[in-house]
């Protein structure tokens, strides 16, 4: 049965032709170590020199490649096949025929061997040939493929924004409707697939494996002796304690973490002080080498921002580069306590297709990072860029990849910086960072609960309209400053840092429930220092500010307000009634107005400060608004 050459036999006539043809034709062969055409995988082939034992007969044997005696051959040699010994017939499958081909001497076919190439006998100019350097079929055929049809590059289109992939057009993200579609070209299968192993298989070659084979382990034995105290990476100082509220208590071993925030914001120069501080250790531990990777900057140019900032650190140690084997070899024989790669948009792994930033160089390199600390027992921070709306750019997963991902916010025109955990294995979410941005660098903030606040004389008249309210974000409590201005007219009043219908909402409230005559009036609102009131315990404080405009009665600089308005006008109590009151009562306030449902929480806290219980907004009015005598 012609099993090999079945599938390129042009028609099943020209298959039969064969079979008829295979079993009347012998030829002769000057040697039995020439190989007969693989397409007549059952032709009987009659040599001049049979091998010893055999009649004169050979059988091609298209598993071994090799010729071999027959057992027995009741056919006769053909009388009328061809006389020359150094000639032998081949069957072409294109021509439909049989093709007489006269081979070359040994030495001869060894140069063919060694000059023609796997291109040559797939145009058609090399010859079958017995010499070493004999091109196979099998190589014919995956030139052939490799050389055939191009494969077309696959093209993508990814939203910077959510990160959602199409493989057409659609001007906007059909996900989140934003146009920020990024086109992105894949280069065919063939041209990368044999590199692309995957992260974890890439990795294995540059990132040093532990001694001995990781088992199970039961938890008894992983927590014995263990230390929650001794466990992290302490962070001195007060800038480091800021810095370890958010973590959670201090840097764990081995975690990934990814630091993001808007251009600008200061994320460089706060992983460069981290640095510094990580690397000198504490009173009782030796001071350890931290590497800085930047693929942004040069080393000069880090060591320029280091020498503003007033850093000395001798083993702190600064690197340029873009390339994560690059980077994890060359760190190795440092061995350091923490490293940090600034961003994680600007690196890359050679394995992998695409430019650096695009959505497989960020899944696959932040992959690699996370089984290096894993590995290694080394923290990594990376910084990551944010698109316009705030996210972190790159794919969705990737912060999923990460133990914790940090927030870096603030106002480019306001020198306070809020640094807030959006996601932390080791830790509670809850904590929040605050800093001020200075000429040395970033600076904790002692007593954040008053940086929004400014000071006023008690007999002040811009009094009239403003109004303290206390909010948390996170575990830290906030006094806010909220103004309202009244203006007579149909003019459009504008809201900032209010949500716009919750103020809605209030300004209706006020004018139903508490009878004030705000139809003709344009009110507009402000809450100082840039921040975006979002809770709904500031809403008593903007009711008040409100009222004190519309009145033009000042409210005391020594009372604040804490509580929820419902449609009603009645107050309503909000979560953690007491930490607020505590934060406001250490501030130096006199008086709290709250809502009457929390009284009986406040009372057992014996502090300094008047609490005013209050059921509605009429009685706010009667309370805060009328004339001393």
């Amino acid at each position: 049965m012609l099993r090999s050459s079945a599938a390129m036999l042009p028609s099943p006539s020209s298959f039969r032709s064969l079979l008829r043809l295979s079993r009347r034709t012998t030829i002769r062969l000057p040697n039995p170590r020439l190989p007969s055409p693989p397409l007549l995988a059952d032709l009987r082939l009659f040599s001049s020199s049979a091998p010893s034992g055999g009649d004169g007969w050979a059988s091609y044997d298209p598993f071994t490649d090799t010729l071999g005696p027959l057992a027995s051959a009741s056919a006769a040699p053909n009388p009328d096949a061809p006389a020359d010994s150094g000639a032998w017939r081949v069957y072409d499958s294109v021509a439909g025929r049989f093709v007489t081909q006269t081979p070359s001497s040994n030495s001869d076919r060894e140069e063919v061997g060694k000059e023609e190439s796997v291109e040559e006998i797939v145009k058609g100019k090399a010859r079958p040939s017995g010499g070493k350097g004999e091109g196979r079929w099998a190589a014919v055929a995956g030139a052939r493929r490799a050389g055939g049809k191009a494969a077309k590059a696959k093209v993508s289109y990814v939203c910077s924004n959510c990160g959602e992939g199409s493989s057409q057009w659609w001007g906007v993200c059909c996900h989140c409707k934003a146009g920020t579609l990024t086109k992105y070209v894949v280069p065919p299968e063939h041209d990368y697939a044999p590199e692309a192993e995957g992260s974890h298989h890439v990795i294995r070659s540059w990132i040093p494996q532990k001694s001995k084979e990781m088992v199970p382990q039961s938890l008894r034995d992983v927590t014995k002796g263990f230390g929650q105290a001794e466990w992290r990476i302490p962070l001195p100082g007060n800038f480091g304690m800021e810095i370890a509220r958010v973590l959670g208590g201090g840097i764990v071993p081995g975690s990934l973490v990814l630091v993001g925030g808007d251009p600008g914001v200061g994320k460089s120069s706060l992983m460069l002080q981290l640095a510094s501080i990580v690397s000198d250790g504490s009173v009782d531990d030796e001071s350890s080498p931290v590497v800085y990777v930047s693929g942004e900057e040069s080393i000069e140019q880090i060591g320029n921002r280091a020498d503003r900032m007033s850093i000395r650190s001798k083993n702190l140690y600064l690197y340029s580069s873009t390339d994560i084997e690059d980077i994890l070899d060359k760190i190795q024989p440092l061995s350091p306590r923490a490293l940090i790669v600034d961003s994680i948009q600007t690196v890359y792994l050679r394995a992998f297709a695409g430019s650096a930033g695009n959505q497989t160089q960020v899944k696959e390199c932040t992959s690699a990072l996370l089984s290096f600390a894993k590995l290694t027992n080394i923290p990594v921070f990376l910084i990551g860029h944010v698109t316009k709306t705030g996210d972190i750019a790159g794919p969705r997963i990737l912060e999923h990849i990460v133990d914790v991902v940090l927030y870096m916010e603030g106002e480019r025109c306001l020198s306070h910086r809020l640094l807030r955990s959006v996601k932390n294995r080791f830790g509670s979410t809850d904590e929040l960072g605050v800093f001020e941005m200075s000429e040395n660098g970033l600076q904790a903030v002692l007593n954040p609960s008053e940086m929004f606040l400014t000071q006023h004389d008690s007999d002040s008249e811009i009094l009239a309209g403003l109004a303290v309210a206390v909010v948390l974000d996170g575990s830290r409590a906030f006094a806010i400053e909220v103004q309202a201005l009244c203006v007579s007219g149909s003019r459009s009043g504008q809201v900032v840092g209010i949500p716009s219908s919750r103020a809605d909402v209030i300004i209706s409230v006020l004018m139903k429930q508490a009878g004030l005559k705000l139809d003709d009036s344009t009110i507009f609102l402000n809450v100082v220092s840039g921040f975006k009131l979002k809770e709904t315990a500031g809403d008593l404080a903007i009711a008040a500010s409100i009222c004190s405009s519309f009145l033009e009665f000042p409210i005391p600089n020594d009372i604040a307000f804490i509580g929820e308005i419902g449609l009603g006008g009645e107050l309503r109590t909000v979560p953690r009634m007491d930490k607020r009151v505590i934060a406001i009562a250490k501030l130096g306030y006199r008086k709290c107005v709250v809502p009457k449902t929390s009284e009986k929480l406040l009372k057992p806290l014996n502090l300094d400060i008047e609490i005013l219980p209050c059921n509605n907004l009429k009685e706010v009015i009667n309370i805060v608004f009328r004339p001393e005598v």
